[in-house]
């Protein structure tokens, strides 16, 4: 089969048994560092995806995309509104809502709380709770029934369990006889929900019925505002502006990326700076193959002498080596990106390993959102990865080929 002279003789180079074995050390060494580079890449990228993957679900299981309130403070006729916001296309699901800060009292232990005010039907079309529940159900919240769905470790903290009876303080006030005395109620526990450590949900947060959210905030039959679900949650902020068009100027349209935003864009960050970070490991490998063609140079001085002689132009002695080059890197970058793939896949079950071997824990809720570490591969990180490996690859092979161009045939042949 028919070979261009320049990658023939590059393969060639690369097969042959070279008399100095240090230049074969050489060159093995920077093919297996650009492997290694690209591994670490990919694994190290594949688990930040993973830890992104994980909060976000978390994030997004607990917050509604899109919340629809009133600068006023509450929002009157919420039913007109809900079936004008449910007509705008993007909107797949709304549900309203009562909120308030609150005391939670039980057994002389005091801790404060954000209650929400839900319709359970209508909850489940905006957020996941109904499927963070470890006790009771979201339908167990009755109207008139004044009972509460506590968060894992605020019923931990107040020492409640489900059937027990809470008192909840308001910040309102009522007039009495007696003078000024805070509103509150005695509610019941019927269902605790775990949403996981990392964002506070099972710590400060509390679900009510809305009628009794009302009656207890003082709301008559207005609402605080309207959660709107999209299909796509990462459209929320482009859609939110034009959400507001549609209603009127006392509405107020925010996102989850106004309350969580800027932590999503330090995650983005940090996973960008880990890129070029790590990328440097793949460089020093690549650059590693300028002083291992150079060597080869200095070795071929001859061939490339007879080559000239021959009628080989520069442009194809350049050639020669930057195929013996190139294909260092192409095989560094093969052999990286399929053990960063399969490492990537088998990362989660290693360190699973690795801790039950030595009854060790790497990972802990507490303080990295998740008890394992997970991993996703993108695609699109190692396509990235190996067109940045193979095109360092590239530049590092143009000065040692750019050299062997520059040979004289004169020169090479004279001792020889």
């Amino acid at each position: 089969m028919f070979k261009p002279a320049a990658l023939f003789i590059g393969l060639r180079y690369i097969r042959a048994k070279r008399r100095n074995h240090f230049i074969s050390f050489i060159s093995l060494v920077s093919m297996l560092g650009i492997a290694l580079g690209v591994m670490v890449l990919i694994t190290v990228l594949s688990v930040m995806n993973g830890f992104d993957m994980e909060i976000k679900k978390r994030v997004f299981s607990m917050v509604p995309p899109i919340n629809v309130s009133s600068v006023t403070g509450y929002v009157a006729d919420w039913q007109a509104l809900q079936k004008k916001v449910n007509n705008i296309p993007e909107v797949i699901g709304s549900a309203p809502y009562a909120t308030g800060e609150v005391l939670l009292s039980y057994g002389g232990s005091v801790q404060p709380s954000l209650i929400t005010g839900i319709l359970p039907s209508e909850q489940q079309k905006v957020t996941e709770i109904a499927n963070k529940m470890v006790e009771g159900n979201l339908s167990d919240l009755i109207s008139g029934k004044f009972g509460i769905i506590l968060g894992e470790n605020l019923a931990n903290l107040l020492g409640a369990n489900v059937g027990d009876k809470i008192t909840v303080v308001t910040p309102q006030v009522s007039l009495s006889p007696a003078g000024v005395i805070p509103r509150f109620k005695r509610f019941t526990v019927v269902g605790i929900f775990r949403a996981g450590a990392g964002f506070g949900f099972d710590r400060g947060m509390g679900f009510v019925n809305l009628s009794d959210a009302q009656r207890l905030l003082g709301l008559g039959n207005n609402v605080t505002g309207l959660y709107l679900n999209v299909h796509d949650v990462f459209a929320a902020p482009r859609l939110a502006p034009d959400i507001m068009l549609q209603l009127n100027s006392s509405a107020a349209v925010s996102t989850w990326a106004d309350q969580f935003g800027e932590f999503f864009h330090a995650v983005a960050l940090e996973k960008t700076m880990m890129f070029l970070i790590l990328l440097l490991i793949v460089a020093v490998a690549t650059f590693n193959l300028v002083s291992t063609l150079v060597m080869v140079v200095n070795e071929k001085q001859s061939d490339i002498a007879i080559l000239r002689t021959f009628g080989a132009t520069p442009r194809m002695i350049m050639s020669v080596f930057m195929v013996q080059g190139g294909m260092s890197g192409v095989l560094g970058t093969l052999i990286g990106t399929v053990g960063g793939i399969l490492l990537a896949w088998n990362v989660t079950e290693i360190v699973n390993f690795i801790e039950h071997v030595f009854h060790v824990q790497f990972m802990s809720s507490n303080v990295y959102f998740v008890n394992y570490l997970p991993s996703k591969i993108e695609w699109r990180d190692v396509v990235e990865i190996c067109v940045a490996s193979l095109f360092l690859s590239l530049i590092a092979t143009i000065y040692p080929a750019w050299r062997a161009a520059k040979t004289d045939p004169v020169e090479a042949l004279r001792y020889e």
